[in-house]
Parts: structure tokens; C-alpha cells; sequence
């Protein structure tokens, strides 16, 4: 389906210029929510127990075997432009999540697993090990969702960044936060009506997002401090952290719940295009309140 068109139309039909929509299209992704409450067939699995290829041990990190976080059949996932998920098979997501909060000094990934089982692959359920904890299984349906990158979403009382821009006066910003400043109020005049369009046309309050954009302020730090040298010096509301955090894209986005563990699996776009899934990196957030 051309969703880029259809949105174009429908915000034609608002009276909003052509250029506009472009300009704040090029910003607009698809996401694929993952919710228990749909009325669609399910397309997964969060929590329960994996099928494996015939033979396969239980994914682990040394001697510790590592749960399921999800389970997802690629080919009954509505298709989404510019993101290279494979058309069929499946996806499977293991992680031990306590051991994965201290990912700032463990290796990336060390307890975390992202598997792929092409379709035709003779499989069967897998046995877990004695030590491993089996998630209750709540079967997912899905459905679109619009997804913005976090310096153009609408702002609510519980999001840092938004209380920081709106409260911030302009000598205080830097040079980055006010060129992004002047460009949505230059640039984007019809800003609140694209978005609400967008989140009209595909909305979706899913528990768990599998693709979209993960740049909040702990995911940002968490790829900062993963991926470049100790001491880059670099705060998530930098140009450069941006940039580096939009060159990565969820392959699984657990909502934040409070007083529990959440985890954000992300892959680079050019990983994922090539299917080089030990590439992932995940990350584990505890957030008490």
C-alpha cells in the first residue's frame, strides 16, 4: 500500500502546500505496534516458548540461558516502505533482562540474542532449561503506527525533553536547538495539523513497536555509551547524537513501565538491510518512579 500517498492526499485535502508535506514527510516513519487487544490474527508471541530448529541449543551467554522477549512470523506483519524486515520467517528475541541493565559495562549484546529461522526450516518447540524463566505467552496482533523522531513529537507533562524546550529561552539554547527551533516554525507552519493527521491515519497505543524511531534521552545515552569511545562527551540533545541515534531503527521497542525492566533491541539500517542480526544491541532500562 502507498501509505507516503495516502497521507499526501489526505493532507492536501487540509489545504496544506505540497512542499510542507514534503518536508515533514521526510521525518515520518511506519512503525508496526504489537498489542494483545487487537482484532486482527495473531503475527507472534511475547513471552512462552520458542520454536527452534531441530537441534538447536536454547540461546544462553556462557552458562546462562536467556528468555524469550518475543516471537514475530515476518511474513504476517503488515509491510512497511524503507524498512528491510525479511518478507517471511521468523524473528525471535531473547534476552536476560537483569543481566542486560548492566549493559553499560558488559560487552553489547552479551545477553541478548536476535535469531532468525527462515520459513521451511523443520522446527519444534524448544524444551527450556531447568534455570530459565518462561514468560507467561500473550499472543500479539498488529497494526501502523506513525512514529516522529523526538524533537518533532507533541510534548506531554511527563516528557523531559519537551518541559526542556518549551521552558528554555532562546539565548539559553545552543546553535543546534535554535536552527531546529527556527526550522519548525519557519519550514513547518502546519506542524500540529500534519501530526494529527498522522497519529489519526495510524494510531496505535501498542505495548511493544517494532520499527519507528527510539531516541529518547536513555536510549540515546545508552548508544552513545555502547558504540563510541569512553569520554565522547556527547549529550543526547546533539546534533551528532541525533544523527548517530537515526542511523539505528527498533527491531523491538518495549514501552516503558514503571518499576519494571524494558528493553529496546536496535539494529543500524545497513545491518539490517543485510540481515546481520548478531549486529543488534540492546538496551535495558529499570525505571523506578
Amino acid at each position: 500500500m502507498d501509505h507516503q500517498g495516502e497521507f499526501r492526499r489526505a493532507a492536501l485535502e487540509l489545504g496544506i502546500p505540497d512542499d510542507e508535506i514534503n518536508r515533514f514527510s521526510q521525518y515520518l516513519r511506519l512503525a508496526i505496534g504489537l498489542s494483545g487487544r487487537g482484532d486482527g490474527p495473531p503475527v507472534g508471541h511475547i513471552g512462552g516458548l520458542p520454536r527452534l530448529p531441530v537441534g538447536m541449543k536454547w540461546p544462553s551467554a556462557g552458562d546462562i540461558p536467556l528468555p524469550l522477549f518475543l516471537s514475530v512470523d515476518c511474513g504476517a506483519l503488515p509491510r512497511v516502505d524503507d524498512f528491510d524486515l525479511p518478507a517471511d520467517g521468523t524473528l525471535l528475541f531473547f534476552v536476560h533482562q537483569e543481566m542486560d541493565f548492566g549493559g553499560w559495562r558488559a560487552d553489547p549484546g552479551q545477553y541478548a540474542r536476535v535469531l532468525y529461522v527462515p520459513d521451511g526450516t523443520e522446527t519444534a518447540v524448544a524444551e527450556p532449561p531447568d534455570s530459565v524463566c518462561v514468560g507467561e505467552r500473550i499472543d500479539v496482533c498488529a497494526e501502523l503506527r506513525a512514529d516522529l523522531p523526538l524533537w518533532l513529537e507533541e510534548g506531554d507533562e511527563d516528557e523531559d525533553w519537551h518541559e526542556f524546550w518549551e521552558d528554555l529561552e532562546w539565548d539559553d539554547m545552543s546553535p543546534f536547538q535554535q536552527q531546529l527551533a527556527r526550522y519548525m516554525e519557519r519550514e513547518l507552519p502546519h506542524l500540529d495539523e500534519l501530526r494529527s493527521l498522522a497519529y489519526g491515519l495510524w494510531s496505535s497505543g501498542a505495548y511493544l513497536v517494532i520499527g519507528g524511531y527510539a531516541d529518547d534521552e536513555l536510549t540515546v545515552d545508552s548508544i552513545l555509551a555502547k558504540t563510541l569511545p569512553k569520554g565522547h562527551g556527547l549529550s543526547y540533545l546533539d546534533e551528532d547524537a541525533l544523527r548517530l541515534a537515526s542511523e539505528w531503527i527498533p527491531l523491538a521497542n518495549e514501552a516503558r513501565v514503571y518499576e519494571e525492566h524494558y528493553t529496546k533491541f536496535m539494529i543500524r539500517h545497513d545491518d539490517l538491510a543485510a540481515a546481520r542480526w548478531d549486529k543488534a544491541l540492546t538496551v535495558t532500562i529499570f525505571d523506578a518512579p
